[in-house]
């Protein structure tokens, strides 16, 4: 990816659809080789850009999904405990080892389970790999500090086999729900981005990408009404995610245009809190659609 304009088109090519900024700094981070960091609401095409990138090079995606509690050790590895005993009893049967020798044996790769961390810093013939630090805000301040240091020099260690250092660093991409605040001395080791919901014109173009085979007309209607939803009072605004699973849904039923009947059956593909369901339910759908049919060009 050589250029901003050429990162748009990489992207594009595997049905990820974005605007100049976050290309501007996706561009720069790749050539950089800084962590890239993308805030922003929940469904918004954080995760996938990351899936568009990798799929865009040619490189592995590696995964390393947070959650409350998540430390070191799950991040990065762990020992294999049940082969390990195993294998102190087939010693001990077979009249005993050495104790340095055996200890040595235990604490080897074959003995290593590579997480995430650990997975990303070793060599691939097809280039770095992507690693994805998906839901950051998730995590606790410990872990975030642990962060540190693996994502300035690259790095992991073991205890009991030392320092790893990844000979060519893989392509970092963290992302946050703002659940929280992530503390600042992580969010300088990299550049930043938020992420908004896409406009109308760019949202139509995402489903046309993620879902060719829906006709113009219903495309519009489903983007038009999605949009007009975010400005709604709702407990959680629907994303891009969303509008590309309502889509589908809505051909599935053989759908050809929108009526206040076919929402109430289907918002469930668009709003996951049963409040702005019941909200939409009935006359508000309609209220909507006949809004959205005012202010169409005529």
């Amino acid at each position: 990816m050589k250029s901003i304009d050429e990162v748009q088109a990489d992207l594009a090519a595997q049905g990820y659809v974005c605007g100049r900024a976050l290309a501007t700094v996706v561009f720069l981070s790749l050539r950089l080789g800084r962590p890239l960091f993308l805030e922003g609401e929940a469904g918004t095409g954080k995760t996938e850009i990351a899936k568009a990138i990798a799929a865009a090079l040619g490189r592995r995606l590696i995964r390393l999904q947070c959650y409350e509690g998540l430390d070191a050790a799950s991040a990065v590895y762990e020992w294999n405990f049940a082969a390990q005993m195993v294998a102190i009893r087939s010693a001990e049967a077979a009249g005993g080892a050495e104790a340095g020798a055996l200890r040595r044996e235990l604490f080897s790769d074959d003995y290593l389970i590579e997480r995430p961390l650990l997975h990303a810093m070793r060599p691939d013939a097809a280039g770095a790999p992507v690693l994805l630090i998906d839901e950051i805000d998730r995590t606790d301040e410990p872990f975030e500090a642990f962060l540190l240091e693996a994502l300035s020099d690259f790095q992991v260690t073991i205890p009991e086999l030392g320092t790893i250092r990844a000979p060519e660093p893989p392509i970092v991409i963290l992302t946050s729900n703002r659940t929280r605040e992530v503390h600042d001395a992580l969010k300088r080791r990299c550049l930043y981005h938020w992420v908004e919901y896409p406009d109308l014109a760019r949202e139509l173009a995402i489903l046309k990408a993620r879902v060719p085979e829906a006709s113009e007309s219903l495309s519009r209607a489903v983007v038009a009404f999605v949009q007009a939803l975010r400005t709604e009072d709702l407990f959680k605004r629907p994303g891009v995610a969303e509008t590309i699973d309502w889509a589908k849904c809505l051909l599935a039923l053989d759908v050809l245009e929108l009526s206040p009947e076919v929402i109430a059956d289907t918002l469930g593909a668009i709003l996951k809190y049963q409040d702005d369901i019941q909200r939409l339910q009935g006359s508000e759908a309609k209220r909507i659609l006949d809004r959205l049919a005012a202010e169409a060009p005529a």
